[in-house]
């Protein structure tokens, strides 16, 4: 991906408050997205460009709204607001109401403390960088108004949680019911606390919510899909068949089955690769990433099923699977992409096509992940200043990390792993090991690190 000031893995995020989250860098932000939409709208039948606009349940949210609002129709742009939904319901939402652009005002599963401004195409796809490219140019322009007869206009969208609800209904199988079903959702005190209940309890189950009661600080605050503890009590407590934890957006989610155990977005991934082969709906392969557990891969070869690693970031996930024409696809984290059933990673269609599993087998979800095992894993990282992509060390020219490297590759075999990268985010080299055993793993580790930090130490 082409190195860019603003856009960063997954649109642009930071603290609110400094740069890039200020008001007046959000305003020029949306002027400039609006000057890049409305050129590619030209030609046409005549109409202004437009843009739909959802968000969080940040506080923030309002601020950066009100900025985007005001930029886009500078530039000439018509803007449909959605208030708060998830972030897969406006690159659902783009796409059929045939907008040119979507775009999410949301830090995912960051405090409420973040923010960020993330963009979908009128196909809902993440942006292309020669899109995001273009914007960044003209956030280097001065900005203008256009002439007061083509500044944009601002409405609000019309049923947008009702139509996403129906979309999201659509992708379960017609006529089978999740009646007997009692599942906990754990809406993260986000932009899904009043779409996932609804869902679930349209199609029959019986469902309880917690963390559903946002009130601009307690999004993600002990809750979501970052922090389970909650959710497995409340699973435990109320007898529950599962729970299913949202983050902030919802485009990502992570399940607790009926003892309360964790199945993280691998474990989801194996169940459904597994769901559609044994129903001859398996299209291609899966895309993993680097961190992928080695668990995962084994239990797919065990069916027969291919299975590649792709960078870690859903879009390096998605950019894999539409390279190789595949259409199940993720991360440990839980961001699931179907890409038969959605544009982008959805928390609550997958959720559901996992449900919908349990549904058709009259399996319970532990039942469901038993034919996959998870490998114990290590992650340490060791600070080495400029590790971060900005052209400082690399660890994979030092000659005795090569051979660090090397010699645990070597005692572990087929059955281990040893994958050393940069953070995108921090100075930060982060050391993984992953194997059988569990000792040995975190002996590899801690030498490996080691070697690192010997290294890179003046």
């Amino acid at each position: 991906m082409a190195s860019h000031r603003f856009f960063g893995t997954d649109g642009v995020r930071g603290r609110v408050g400094e740069e890039p989250i200020t008001p007046q860098s959000i305003l020029k932000l949306g002027w400039a997205a609006g000057c890049v939409f409305r050129k590619a709208s030209e030609g046409a039948a005549p109409r202004n460009a437009k843009v739909i606009i959802g968000k969080d349940t940040r506080v923030s949210g309002y601020l950066l709204e009100s900025a985007l609002e005001s930029g886009f129709s500078a530039a000439g742009v018509d803007v449909a607001l959605l208030g708060p939904m998830p972030t897969p319901a406006i690159a659902y939402l783009a796409r059929t109401a045939r907008a040119d652009a979507g775009v999410v005002i949301s830090a995912s599963h960051n405090p409420y403390y973040d923010n960020g401004i993330k963009f979908f195409s009128t196909q809902g796809a993440k942006l292309d960088d020669d899109i995001e490219r273009a914007i960044e140019e003209q956030m280097a322009k001065p900005m203008t108004v256009v002439a007061a007869e083509k500044l944009g206009k601002a409405t609000r969208f019309a049923d947008a949680a009702g139509r996403y609800i129906e979309f999201c209904k659509s992708t379960v199988e017609p006529k089978l019911t999740f009646q007997g079903i009692k599942l906990v959702v754990d809406c993260a005190n986000g932009a899904g606390y009043h779409i996932a209940p609804n869902v679930y309890a349209e199609l029959g189950a019986d469902v309880a919510s917690i963390a559903a009661e946002p009130n601009g600080f307690n999004i993600n605050d002990g809750c979501g899909s970052t922090q389970t503890a909650g959710l497995q009590e409340a699973v435990v407590r109320e007898e529950a068949d599962l729970g299913v934890a949202l983050d902030g957006d919802g485009d990502r989610v992570i399940l607790v089955d009926g003892n309360g155990d964790v199945v993280d977005g691998d474990k989801s991934l194996f169940i459904l690769a597994r769901e559609r082969r044994q129903n001859g709906a398996m299209s291609g392969g899966v895309v993993g990433t680097l961190m992928t557990n080695l668990g995962l891969e084994h239990a797919l070869a065990n069916l027969g099923i291919e299975f590649t690693r792709a960078r870690v970031g859903d879009r390096h996930v998605m950019s894999c699977m539409t390279e190789k024409g595949w259409e199940l696809g993720g991360e440990t984290s839980g961001h699931i992409i179907c890409l038969d059933k959605c544009t982008t990673g959805d928390g609550i269609v997958a959720s559901l096509q996992v449900i919908q599993a349990m549904v058709r087998t009259r399996r319970s979800l532990a039942d469901l992940t038993g034919g996959m095992s998870v490998y114990p894993q290590t992650m340490l990282n060791v600070p080495v200043p400029g590790s971060n992509g900005s052209g400082g060390f690399n660890a994979f020219e030092n000659k005795s990390i090569r051979s660090a490297i090397r010699e645990a590759e070597n005692i572990l075999g087929h059955n281990g792993r040893v994958v050393l990268r940069p953070s995108g985010t921090e100075p930060v080299i982060r050391v993984m090991v992953e194997g059988v055993d569990a000792e040995l793993v975190k002996r590899l580790g801690a030498r490996l690190a080691e070697v690192v930090r010997a290294e890179t130490t003046p």
